[in-house]
């Protein structure tokens, strides 16, 4: 179950914590649908999920996995069958889960290709198919192949099966060279209908719904199985090719079409936001009478130059989104307010329900955000819902839109209790007692407490040995809350000292409950072997807020060494001087995030705990990352002023992927400043500080085809 709290006040550790159980459900998820096709939760239930996790990524860029969903796409293919690589991946989509999100994904794009509102930009919206990804490969017309997904960059030869399916042509006119159709495997309504009943009749398990039908048909090994499914196949998209289909995406599926492949009939040409809204609503009127499932729209650009120059992320195009229809509602009693307390002192209102079905899951709990949400206000002062606040023993409305963790989207006031009162939300900690304080511009109230609040030191320990930190084998969060309960750690340090300072140790801890002598003696040698570990491990660990994963790797390899972020650090007076601006300078690192990096070490205790644990660690350096064979590589640049041949965006992640440093201010660190026209400040202050500047076509000379 993932947490209760809303992503915007969750605490590191338990974001970490969270984003673990996440990839685990996820991958499970994933395989059960992809590879075994048989789900064991819902379609809405795995976006939400997906949904939360990219939400707390968002939140924590910084604690992101290695294993991380928003980076897998579908799962890997069965032993069962042969496997295919496929030679351009087959990706999955971004969601939309309402109109300010497609809003948003049109403007993003406009940003990224710097486009402005005055030039038209077209897009395609089409329906969603909820079936099996297939991709056909052809080679001088005649289809040689046939794969799954699978992962994306291997899937499953399903050649034979494919070749059974009457939408797919055997052999195609006209067609350039090599082309990759990718499509949608899908079994209609009736046709479900149908082929359960024969299931029945012949003494077999019926279909839990037309996905998994169309699914388990089209993966089987004896294709006379699948002949006798009455599969179809909808084509939306290409992937190797050795000619364009046309030079818009419309035009390209009218290519399609005349091929010989189905097309959605309902593909539409968009001339911007209204337009796909509109396609959008009508879709979703005709959902229930398709005869065929379907669970979104599907947004692309329609320009296939825009698209090449918007590219692709690690998993999703830039240039295109789903977007899903609404979950489910339901309406049920708020029992009680709980506040929970996090790693940073934030205290997170959770709503206490009596147990409701919404979209296909039994919710007990929700989150209520914080006093504001509760009061009937947003964080500028002005109401939501209608100004109705929410209070213990109301009948509330519950959805599940886009976010694991329900919301209440409103209120009956009808059948609120006369002995209802308004909410008063606690002024102090309810874990410690310390004052409770807003500061101004925060949403969120936190615990002044500190090291003395025992929530907010369990979950900085938490914190201290989760994955991306210390990741001590046999020391996790359950063992931490043991431990501290015990008196045995109160911080960081007294995690290296806990074998030395019982000098009965081992045997203390192997006669607790759940240890044994080699669990004792494992739990002791992972922490001896942890002495030694990497610089940015180390500032993650501390658990400074604001300051995740990436943004620890990022200062590792800036400062290079312990000592060197240390000096920095102790150096630095927040808002002034050289110190500060180099630690700005550094691209990724605000002014929020460098205050909370100084002030940490700056806080007498803090600094002091900082301290003591450094005196048990042996801190090795960060190799830097990136090419190292551009002329570029290792160099800290700063692009400022108008860029008239690519987007800042553009820019930027091509001196990232050359090994560059990019910076957004001028520092004495800076080795190269790239200056278009109106360039004003950063451009005087790289001359005094006798910084080499040029233009952007001296940049794009340098670089070449590095």
């Amino acid at each position: 179950m993932a947490s209760d709290t809303a992503v915007e006040n969750l605490s590191e550790s338990d974001a970490t914590a969270e984003l673990a159980h996440l990839a685990q459900v996820l991958a499970k998820a994933n395989a059960a649908y992809h590879r075994d096709d048989t789900p064991e939760i819902s379609d809405a239930e795995y976006d939400a999920l997906k949904q939360r996790n990219q939400m707390i990524e968002a939140r924590f860029p910084h604690l992101k996995r290695a294993d991380s969903p928003s980076d897998v796409v579908g799962a890997a293919p069965a032993e069962k069958f042969t496997k295919v690589r496929h030679a351009v991946r087959m990706l999955s989509l971004g969601n939309a889960f309402d109109d300010a999100d497609v809003t948003e994904f049109e403007q993003r794009i406009r940003k990224y290709l710097n486009i402005g509102p005055e030039t038209a930009l077209a897009f395609t919206a089409e329906p969603k198919i909820d079936g099996l990804s297939l991709s056909l490969r052809y080679e001088n017309g005649v289809l040689v192949q046939a794969a799954t997904r699978g992962d994306g960059e291997t899937g499953e030869n399903v050649t034979a099966n494919a070749r059974t399916i009457r939408d797919i042509p055997h052999q195609l006119n006209d067609a350039p060279q090599v082309l990759e159709v990718r499509g949608e495997v899908y079994m209609s309504h009736d046709d479900f209908s149908a082929l359960n009943a024969r299931q029945v009749a012949a003494g077999e398990n019926p279909f839990a719904n037309p996905r998994n039908a169309a699914a388990g048909s089209l993966r089987q090994l004896d294709s006379q199985i699948t002949k006798s499914r009455p599969l179809r196949f909808f084509a939306y998209a290409w992937g190797d090719i050795s000619e364009p289909l046309s030079g818009t995406q419309k035009g390209a599926m009218d290519r399609l079409v005349s091929l010989g492949f189905q097309v959605n009939p309902l593909t539409q040409l968009c001339d911007g936001v209204d337009d796909m809204l509109a396609q959008y609503r009508r879709i979703e009127m005709q959902r229930a009478t398709l005869g065929y499932d379907i669970d979104g729209v599907v947004y692309k650009v329609d320009d296939l130059d825009l698209q090449r120059r918007l590219g692709f992320r690690s998993t999703t195009p830039r240039w295109a989104i789903a977007h899903k229809f609404p979950a489910e509602l339901a309406w049920t009693r708020l029992e009680k307010i709980e506040i929970q307390v996090g790693r940073t002192g934030a205290l997170s209102p959770v709503a206490r329900l009596h147990p409701v079905t919404v979209g296909g899951v039994v919710v007990s709990n929700a989150t209520l955000h914080n006093e504001d949400y509760i009061a009937g206000r947003d964080s500028k002062g002005q109401d939501i819902r209608g100004g109705k606040d929410i209070r213990e023993g109301d009948w509330v409305q519950v959805y599940r839109a886009g976010d694991v963790i329900p919301k209440l989207a409103d209120v009956d006031l009808d059948k609120r209790p006369d002995d209802a009162v308004p909410y008063v939300f606690p002024t102090v900690c309810p874990e410690c007692g310390s004052d409770a304080i807003r500061e101004e511009g925060d949403a969120v109230r936190r615990c002044s407490g500190g090291i003395i609040c025992p929530a907010q030191v369990v979950e900085k320990l938490k914190h201290f040995v989760s994955r991306g930190a210390f990741d001590i084998d046999g020391l996790g969060a359950k063992q931490v809350e043991q431990f501290y309960r015990d008196g045995w750690i109160g911080e960081p340090a007294d995690i290296f000292t806990l074998e030395d300072r019982f000098s009965t140790g081992l045997q203390q801890l192997k006669n607790r409950e759940g240890w044994g002598e080699k669990s004792a003696t494992n739990l002791f040698a992972a922490i001896a072997e942890r002495r030694q570990i990497a610089l940015n491990r180390v500032i993650f660990a501390l658990g400074i807020r604001h300051v995740g994963e990436s943004s620890a790797s990022l200062l590792a390899g800036y400062y290079g060494t312990w000592p060197s972020f240390e000096t920095a650090m102790t150096a630095a007076t927040i808002g002034e001087g050289p110190e500060w601006d180099e630690l700005i300078g550094i691209d990724g690192v605000g002014a929020v995030m460098a205050a909370s990096l100084v002030t940490a070490f700056h806080q007498p205790a803090e600094r002091a705990s900082i301290d003591r644990l450094v005196a048990h660690l042996d801190i090795a350096p960060v190799q830097a990352r990136g090419a190292v064979d551009s002329p570029v590589a290792g160099k800290t640049v700063v692009f400022t002023g108008t860029l008239e041949k690519m987007t800042r965006a553009e820019a930027k992640d091509r001196a990232e992927t050359l090994g560059a440093k990019v910076a957004g201010s001028v520092s004495a660190k800076t080795d190269l400043l790239v200056a278009g026209p109106g360039a004003g400040s950063k451009a005087k202050k790289a001359a005094d500080l006798g910084i080499e500047t040029i233009d952007e076509d001296g940049w794009l000379a340098l670089i070449g085809d590095a």
